[in-house]
């Protein structure tokens, strides 16, 4: 059969897939090089040809009777069907589901077109349903590396659930409790925690009360928080014991106005001197007033859909953090275009959360299910898997334990996982490492087609979907673009449909999605009901909307879901946002787009990524980074360049067993520190990246001439991540300019 030969997915050795644009699955050409690791000799080779015997006859014998109960046919012409039209013929034409053709979706249910009321639906619908569940720590411990150092580990027991009714009174008491410590309605209330059942409870009683909350990040430095704080003018906040000890206590000084500190999970212990002025609480005491306030008499200021719900900072990739003013109507039309994208939705499904509710993914994602009768399950990034780093060795990670069926992700997740089961793939003997090869390119081949493998999936990728609990049937990916590599080996070792999506804070995080059955990579999906998406031409870019074969631009978000704009920023509101002569209002996302026949879009670059060099060749950073970011060798990369130079640097955080074996082979010795340090290494890795980057097609001027090699990761801890792990350039600039100055050639004292 076709594909049998031996390609693999990349990151194997032995092992080669082509890259098309927007293309089905296919198998590459084998490429010698990387082929002459598998043993094509002796018994290997009658074993291969016998296993293709074997899987040649399977299909032949269960085609048909799968063809007829599975659907088969249906499937595949959704897939190939046309997904979005232009309303119109005009260059630059906006484009719309084909759902959605006629006019835009807004609302999920009659009626309910404020938040407060999306809930109270689904509490009455789904009464005593489960809705959000904490998993209890049974024991922790201090684990002592080799190193000296100590790291914190973790023995968690089952998930205990509360109902729909049971997060409902505890929002309305919290609410209640609020009002009690003076908070009115359309005034600021923040909240800066990680993500838990506490902080959507919070966020519901917020929604009812019509407060506006102010959202965080947990990994915000303390000049940021300061600032989101001091300019929203909040008196309360919300947070946990951990980060108002480690966070607030050394800032609290530079809010004045203060009033009110509201820990989720009781008062710290170790922090008895609080400012003058300020009172702390907890959420439990809080929700006790709440329950004994006497709120007969007063009518409650219920919140329309044009009032804010949430002002949500954003970590930011440029600059200081700025706070988008998104309504109830915003968000409500948003989730409602994500939800008709995802098939079935309802109270079969669990979702796992995890990344960070001050994202607007994540905080879509859950009040998509929350809206529709789906478990919540709360985790984290430390306690995600079995190998989580807070886990203790032979305890179970949350996955393990809660099986979701809904599961959201950013790339650098992803990207992770790919390459940590790569690596195992690496690690297994030649037999079985050409069994997984055969197996991953049959199956690429099948869901070509859009046919399935069962027998593929319980034999052989069993144990890697094992890794997410076994029961995955939809992982979203959005925050950044997510590579054809990755979702290509998501998808088929993962055994579900792995779907980007793309989306901004600035449109309620609603753009577009792939459908469940669209096999293609590297594309983000169609407009999403709730929305329409057109190109405007970026002339110094040479994007065009009358590019052929597929139309060209920068991309522009138009909808009931594009927010009011920047909090006390109307000139970047301004410069962000318009209205057309049919009071549609658009957001410019500054991302460029294509769209392809079938209406789906493809993020091709950037503006703020485009870097004209001395001799005039522009450099997208970004498609650089792309070509690179997947080698084992390289755990992330930032991609630099200068308009007062010709060529282009980097920065590069290698993977630590992948760079030491290189040194090893290459006989150089030294400490982790020095081996980063060394020219002689950074010139070994350059070929590397210099080899990737042709076989990617990249130009030469394109590709880095000088790297500096970082011994330490980029967190969202360090300032140079944001929290959904994209670059944030400006940091980085700033943090590596020494060597910056060294790559071109400056004196350095």
């Amino acid at each position: 059969m076709k594909g049998l030969s031996g390609q693999g997915p990349p990151g194997v050795k032995s092992a080669r897939l082509s890259r098309s644009r927007g293309e089905m699955y296919r198998p590459g050409p084998r490429c010698p090089a990387v082929c002459s690791h598998i043993s094509d000799s002796g018994a290997w080779v009658y074993l291969k040809e016998f296993i293709n015997f074997i899987v040649l006859v399977y299909s032949l014998v269960t085609y048909i009777p799968w063809y007829i109960l599975s659907g088969s046919k249906e499937a595949i012409a959704r897939a190939k069907q046309v997904k979005a039209r232009p309303v119109n013929n005009r260059p630059g034409g906006a484009y719309r589901s084909v759902n959605s053709l006629h006019c835009l979706a807004s609302v999920l249910y009659p009626g309910c077109d404020t938040l407060d009321k999306v809930f109270k639906y689904a509490k009455t619908k789904y009464k005593d349903k489960k809705l959000l569940g904490t998993r209890e720590i049974l024991k922790e411990e201090d684990e002592i590396q080799p190193s000296g150092k100590v790291f914190k580990k973790v023995i968690l027991g089952k998930y205990t659930w509360l109902s729909y009714e049971d997060v409902y009174i505890k929002a309305v008491n919290f609410g209640n409790g609020l009002a009690v410590l003076g908070q009115q309605p359309k005034t600021n209330i923040a909240i800066f925690c990680e993500t838990r059942a506490e902080w959507m409870i919070a966020a519901q009683a917020c929604f009812m009360c019509n407060y506006q909350l102010v959202t965080l990040y947990a990994t915000l430095g303390g000049p940021a928080i300061v600032h989101g704080l001091n300019e929203t003018e909040v008196t309360t906040i919300i947070t946990s014991k951990e980060l108002m000890q480690t966070k607030l206590k050394e800032i609290v000084s530079q809010v004045p106005l203060l009033r009110h500190i509201i820990t989720v999970d009781g008062k710290p212990t170790t922090w008895s001197e609080f400012p003058k002025g300020v009172i702390v609480h907890t959420m439990a005491s809080v929700q006790a007033m709440g329950a004994k306030a006497d709120t007969g008499n007063k009518q409650p200021s219920r919140p329309v859909p044009s009032d804010i719900a949430v002002i949500m900072y954003t970590s930011g990739s440029t600059g200081v953090p700025k706070g988008v003013m998104i309504s109830h109507c915003n968000i409500i039309a948003g989730i409602t275009g994500m939800a008709e994208r995802i098939p079935n939705l309802g109270e079969k499904d669990t979702y796992i959360g995890y990344l960070p509710l001050a994202h607007v993914l994540e905080l879509s994602a859950e009040l998509v299910c929350l809206s529709h009768g789906c478990r919540i399950g709360y985790s984290s990034p430390q306690t995600l898997a079995d190998q989580s780093s807070k886990i203790k060795k032979g305890s179970k990670g949350d996955v393990t334990t809660l099986k979701p069926t809904l599961m959201a992700a950013v790339p650098e997740i992803m990207d992770r996982i790919y390459k940590n089961v790569m690596n195992k793939v690496n690690e297994m003997t030649s037999f079985q490492r050409n069994l997984f090869i055969l197996a991953y390119n049959y199956k690429m081949e099948q869901i070509s087609k859009g046919y399935t493998t069962p027998l593929c999936d319980s034999l052989i990728f069993r144990k890697v979907r094992m890794l997410l609990g076994g029961k995955i049937r939809v992982l979203l990916c959005g925050g950044a673009p997510l590579s054809a590599a990755t979702q290509r080996f998501m998808n088929i070792c993962f055994c579900c449909p792995v779907g980007q999506g793309y989306g901004l804070t600035e449109s309620a995080g609603a753009g577009t999605i792939t459908e469940v059955w669209d096999y293609t990579t590297g594309r983000v999906g169609a407009p999403l009901v709730c929305c329409e998406i057109k190109l405007m031409n970026w002339e110094e870019g040479g994007y065009y909307n009358t590019d052929k074969p597929y139309p060209r631009g920068e991309i522009l978000i138009g909808g009931q879901n594009v927010t009011v704009g920047y909090y006390k920023n109307e000139a970047r509101t301004r410069e962000d946002f318009t209205v057309d002569e049919n009071g549609q209002r658009w957001l410019h996302t500054g991302d460029i787009g294509e769209f392809h026949h079938d209406g789906c879009l493809k993020i091709i670059d950037r503006k703020k990524d485009l870097v004209k060099l001395q001799a005039g060749e522009y450099v997208s950073l970004g498609k650089v980074e792309a070509a690179l970011k997947n080698l084992p060798l390289v755990d992330n990369i930032c991609a630099y360049a200068s308009s007062f130079h010709s060529y282009v640097i980097g920065f590069v955080v290698p993977n630590q067993k992948e760079l030491a074996e290189l040194a090893r082979k290459k006989g150089f010795k030294g400490t982790w520190e020095e081996i980063c340090n060394s020219p002689e290494m950074e010139k070994e890795v350059l070929k590397v990246l210099a080899e990737a980057a042709m076989a990617a097609n990249l130009e030469k001027f394109e590709i880095p001439v000088k790297i500096r090699l970082s011994p330490d990761p980029w967190t969202p801890e360090t300032g140079l991540v944001t929290d959904a792990f994209k670059l944030k350039r400006k940091e980085l600039t700033a943090f590596y300019q020494t060597d910056i100055d060294r790559m071109y050639g400056k004196n350095v004292k």
